[in-house]
């Protein structure tokens, strides 16, 4: 489900779309601080916190690629790399397993 304007998007997830869209904005840009870059992250991830995970929410992510990165990253401890193709999230988790093991060594 693509969120487009001849869609209505729900009202719990105004806010989210508005920082997703900053957000998107600000990854393409060139003269953005850090500051502001980790404010509106920050501000992002307060608000993922509140909303359900539904279909809305999902279709937000996926027109937002910076904040379903944010979002997978929130979710990361209970869900690992949830947002991402089941395939490559094995892969990423086995290499990140030998790289601690290596590093460990």
């Amino acid at each position: 489900m693509n969120v487009t304007p001849s869609q209505a998007l729900p009202a719990h997830l105004t806010v989210v779309a508005t920082l997703a869209h900053v957000l998107q904005k600000l990854e393409r840009s060139t003269a953005v601080g850090a500051d502001q870059y980790r404010a509106v992250v920050q501000h992002l991830s307060d608000e993922l916190a509140k909303v359900p995970a539904d279909a809305a929410l999902q279709a937000v992510l996926d027109a937002h690629p910076a904040a379903a990165e944010v979002y997978e990253n929130l979710n990361y401890a209970h869900a690992g790399l949830c947002r991402s193709p089941l395939e490559v999230a094995m892969r990423a988790e086995l290499r990140a397993r030998e790289a601690i093991g290596r590093a460990m060594a």
